[in-house]
């Protein structure tokens, strides 16, 4: 493993909903599948740069803490590896300004 890439397919348990996440870094994804549905989140990598660009949750799981449990597994891995995030999905953006501890730094504008 390298400064940059994480483990793929590593499995994370995150959030409050419990779920377990799985980091496929090949795919720049982050994902769980819960009651058979794939809930995920994507990103881009520039150098130590991850953009999240992406985060879903079918409509049936909504409000159970998934999409809330990917954006930690991704904080938790961006950290680990020393990467910057940019949050760029409007989901990722509002969880993370509520959240401002979990933002590994430094922070890339805009935020």
């Amino acid at each position: 493993m390298n400064d940059v890439d994480p483990p793929s397919r590593a499995p994370l348990v995150a959030g409050a909903a419990n779920v377990q996440v799985q980091h496929d870094a090949r795919l720049h994804r982050f994902e769980a599948i819960v009651d058979g549905k794939r809930c995920e989140l994507d990103y881009l990598l520039e150098g130590t740069v991850m953009t999240i660009v992406h985060t879903g949750v079918p409509p049936a799981l909504e409000g159970r803490g998934i999409a809330a449990a990917l954006v930690r597994s991704a904080m938790a891995a961006a950290r680990e590896a020393g990467w910057s995030v940019v949050p760029r999905c409007s989901y990722a953006a509002v969880y993370l300004r509520r959240h401002p501890e979990l933002v590994p730094g430094p922070e890339v504008p805009p935020f």
